[in-house]
Parts: C-alpha cells; sequence; structure tokens
C-alpha cells in the first residue's frame, strides 16, 4: 500500500513540476495522496518501548516529566492525578514530598529520536485531557459491564479485569456516579442466590472492584446510599473467603469517612459481622476489621450498637492476646462513654490489663488511652479503686505516668490519684 502511493505520488509531482500550466485537480490529487501517506505511519505502527509510554494514560508521551518519587508520567495525564487531589505516586503508592514536576529532557530526546528514526510525528500534547481520556474510558467500562451479564467465563474475565483497571486507573473510578445503570450492571452477577458461594473468585474480584471504587470521594456518598451496595458488603462480610471479607471490611471502613455514612452502615447491622471477623483472629483482616469499626463508632449512635454487639468481650480477649492493642485501645476509649461498656470492662477484668499495659507499652498512644479508660472506670465503678490501689502500692504505674505521660495521661492519671488519696485506707507517695 505504502509503495503503491509513493509512486502515484511521484508521478503526480513529476506531472505538476515539469508542467508549466498544471490543473488544481492534480494538485488536489496530490495533497490527498501525501495525506494518506503520512496517516499510514503513526506510533501505533511500532512496537513501542515500555519507558516511552506513560504509565496512567499506556500512551506515547508527549511531554514527559518526573515525579517527585522518581517515576515519569506524561504531564497533563499526571498533572490530572494531582489536580483530583490525589498526593500520592500511581506506580508506588509513595506519599509526595512535593507536587512539582520536573521536565525529562532526556527521555523526550530520546522519544524525538526514536520517532523521527521511524519517520513519524511526535503527537502533540493532549489539550483536553479530561474529554479525551474520560470518553475512552467510558467505552471500555462500558463494554466490561456488558460483559458482566453474559456467561460466567465472561464474567469472571470482566470482573478481573475491572479489579486492575479500577485500582490502576482513577479515572474509571470517576464514571460510576455517572449513570444510574453503573452500580446494577457491576452487581448483578452478586445478586443471583448463591453466587458467592458458587464462584468465591468471581465474589472477590467485584467486592475488590468496590473497594477501589469507593476510594474516590464522590462514590462514597452513592455506594453507601444504595441499599444494594450494603447488603452486598454484609453478606461478603457473612459468606465470602477472609480476603473477600477483608476488602468488604475495608470497603465499610473507606465508604465510613463520611459522616452520613456512618450512620447508614451503623443501621444496617454490618457492625455485628466486623466483630466477628475481628473476633476469628486472621490478622490481615483483623487490621481492616477495626479500623472499621473506629471509624463508625466515631459517632454516638454506634458505640451503643457496638457495645450490644459485644465489642467489649471480643476487644480485651484480643488485647490479652498482645493483638493488634494500639488500634483496639483506641475504639475501647471511644466505647468508654457508653455506661454498658464500662460495666462490661469491670466485668471482664480489664482494669489489671490497662494496668499492666501502662507499664510495659512503649506507646504514649497507648498508655494516654488506658488511663483514660481507667479514670472514666474508677469514677462509675467504685469497686474497681481497690485493684487500683494494690497495684499503685506495689507498682507506683500511676505516679510514673503522671510525671512522664503526655499532658493528657498526665491530667487523667492526677485525676485517679487524687481519688484514690482521698480513700483513708491508701497510704499513697506520689
Amino acid at each position: 500500500m505504502a509503495s503503491e502511493l509513493k509512486e502515484k505520488l511521484r508521478e503526480l509531482v513529476k506531472a505538476i513540476v515539469d508542467s508549466d500550466d498544471y490543473s488544481l485537480q492534480a494538485a488536489d490529487e496530490a495533497i490527498a495522496t501525501l495525506s494518506s501517506l503520512k496517516h499510514l505511519k503513526s506510533p501505533d505502527d511500532f512496537p513501542l518501548p515500555p519507558q516511552f509510554r506513560c504509565p496512567i494514560s499506556t500512551q506515547l508521551m508527549s511531554d514527559p516529566v518526573i515525579l517527585s518519587t522518581g517515576q515519569t508520567y506524561d504531564r497533563p495525564f499526571i498533572q490530572r492525578w494531582l489536580n483530583e487531589g490525589h498526593r500520592t505516586c500511581p506506580q508506588t503508592q509513595q506519599v509526595l514530598s512535593h507536587t512539582i514536576l520536573t521536565p525529562n529532557y532526556l527521555v523526550r530526546d530520546m522519544i524525538l529520536q526514536w520517532c523521527r528514526d521511524r519517520g513519524i510525528d511526535l503527537p502533540g500534547p493532549v489539550k483536553d485531557i479530561d474529554e479525551a481520556v474520560t470518553n475512552a474510558d467510558r467505552n471500555h467500562l462500558n463494554s466490561l459491564l456488558r460483559k458482566l451479564q453474559l456467561s460466567v467465563p465472561d464474567q469472571k474475565e470482566a470482573a478481573k479485569e475491572l479489579r486492575l483497571l479500577t485500582k490502576r486507573m482513577p479515572s474509571i473510578r470517576t464514571l460510576v456516579g455517572e449513570s444510574s445503570d453503573v452500580i446494577p450492571q457491576l452487581l448483578s452477577p452478586l445478586s443471583s442466590p448463591g453466587a458467592a458461594s458458587t464462584d468465591p473468585d468471581l465474589h472477590e474480584d467485584l467486592i475488590t472492584t468496590i473497594l477501589n471504587l469507593s476510594i474516590h470521594d464522590d462514590n462514597k456518598k452513592v455506594f453507601a446510599t444504595d441499599p444494594a451496595v450494603i447488603s452486598l458488603l454484609i453478606d461478603a462480610l457473612k459468606c465470602g473467603t477472609i480476603q473477600t471479607r477483608s476488602n468488604a471490611a475495608a470497603t465499610i471502613f473507606t465508604l465510613s469517612a463520611i459522616d452520613s455514612n456512618k450512620h447508614i452502615i451503623g443501621e444496617s447491622g454490618a457492625i455485628k459481622h466486623l466483630l466477628e471477623l475481628l473476633d476469628e483472629g486472621q490478622p490481615f483482616a483483623m487490621k481492616d476489621a477495626a479500623s472499621a469499626i473506629f471509624n463508625l463508632c466515631l459517632v454516638h449512635e454506634n458505640k451503643g450498637r457496638t457495645v450490644r454487639d459485644g465489642a467489649v468481650r471480643v476487644i480485651l480477649n484480643k488485647m490479652m492476646d498482645h493483638i493488634l492493642v494500639d488500634e483496639l485501645l483506641a475504639i475501647l476509649a471511644l466505647l468508654s462513654s457508653h455506661p454498658k461498656a464500662v460495666e462490661e470492662m469491670g466485668d471482664f477484668d480489664a482494669v489489671p490489663l490497662l494496668l499492666g499495659i501502662i507499664r510495659e507499652s512503649t506507646s504514649e498512644r497507648s498508655k494516654e488511652n488506658c488511663v483514660a479508660i481507667l479514670y472514666t472506670i474508677c469514677f462509675s465503678d467504685r469497686t474497681k479503686l481497690k485493684e487500683i490501689r494494690e497495684e499503685e502500692k506495689a507498682n507506683g504505674t500511676l505516679s510514673k505516668l503522671a510525671k512522664c505521660g503526655t499532658s493528657r495521661a498526665k491530667r487523667k492519671a492526677n485525676g485517679i490519684l487524687e481519688r484514690l488519696n482521698r480513700s483513708p485506707s491508701l497510704t499513697h507517695t506520689a
């Protein structure tokens, strides 16, 4: 094809050059032939070296720039990433020390030379990056959503690709709220009875896709207010693989960043299943469950639900086994404002455990949470003063904290000591 066009162009140019009075038709035909020949050569015609591709767009870079992490991106694509509020590197997930973009002249010169050697033009910079990329992404997303309505093998293939795309490409995450049809299509393979148990891989990929999509702030409200999403997350917590359950917990944690979502999720009954996941003891799943529970307990109504669902027993058992002590203490400190939680802490012998953590922990935050909880306990349950008094006689734990703790820990420790000193049965030296 190229050789034929060249021969035709050669004849047309010769006729034009040799003739004193060439026709306009001949000139137009020569221009059209030259244009056809030009379009035969593009970067897509040649294998593109990986270092010339933008990691976000996967296309040949026209304006390569270096991020603070040392990774190179095409300027318009990485600029859009930063404009969306991200402060991490898309490839390495490292937090950026700054957002200055430095031109990568070496890579640009290499790309220019590569194009010259192949007789092709370097593509111009993308001007309307949002519109151009969004259109391509929208078409891709729609094709994958259509595959989710087909056979199980097609569903699995589409779900796996969606999982990867939503992790790697922020632009895909922004498309979910554009149409009310996206969520039903995404969830349809899980809506049939027994879907989770029939194909756990499909279940995991789709729940993980929801997790990836929930990172985008605009999706948080959309997901939490859709009863089908919350229902399927709870189903995943109850009967998914351990990885699926962990990702469902992580999704709830992400969605609960918005206060109104905390109320919705709390009312759904999800807390009970998060506690079950915490109780079972899979390390990575426990951390996701604990993070979600902590976020949910930042609103008052969820504290009561969490206590009623058995949180105090589960948390104290884990802490006795030295598991996630810092994280679980933070939850227990939140719950200590609930009278029933304080009562249960007394029933489950929390006082010696908390005093032991103050003595042995190197975490100032954990010590502060311990003494804050003890302060609430001893002012709510006078019977626990005896245990604290005996500990203080033996080890002077609170006296040491009153001297060396954080400002809040000092205040709480001194408050307990003052109460002990008012008891005639205690001889105390601070």
